[in-house]
């Protein structure tokens, strides 16, 4: 017996902000429901934004537990952050090396329910 990764499925209070940032981020194609967003992009597991209106936050990474995160990959750091600036996240710790010279490292950011994620480079 095997399995496969079908889907991730994070929460938020707020459905649209959060449906809207994941498919801004990857793309694809974003379907709508009154409790559910799902982002769907060739080669990714399906991205599940599910309704959940006491979601609270998680304080990390100097705070509890991140409950989950993401590990993405990309080859230019710099466009990756504009990138995740520009559909909504926010650095978790911020930093400044996201210029041009900068082409390697992990950088981390929160979604706008807040869900961590890193953005690594090589």
């Amino acid at each position: 017996m095997n399995f496969s990764l079908a889907s991730l499925v994070v929460e938020a209070a707020d459905l649209e902000s959060e449906g809207a940032f994941w498919h801004g981020l990857l793309g694809g194609s974003l379907t709508r429901t009154a409790t559910h967003h799902f982002v769907q992009t060739d080669g990714l597991p399906v991205i599940v934004v599910q309704h959940s209106p006491g979601h609270v936050p998680p304080q990390w990474p100097d705070g509890s537990s991140q409950q989950m995160h993401f590990d993405l990959f990309t080859d230019d750091a710099a466009s990756a952050d504009a990138r995740v600036t520009a559909a909504g996240g926010r650095r978790l710790r911020p930093t400044d090396d996201v210029g041009s010279a900068a082409r390697q490292g992990s950088r981390v950011y929160a979604s706008p329910a807040g869900h961590p994620f890193c953005v690594r480079s090589s």
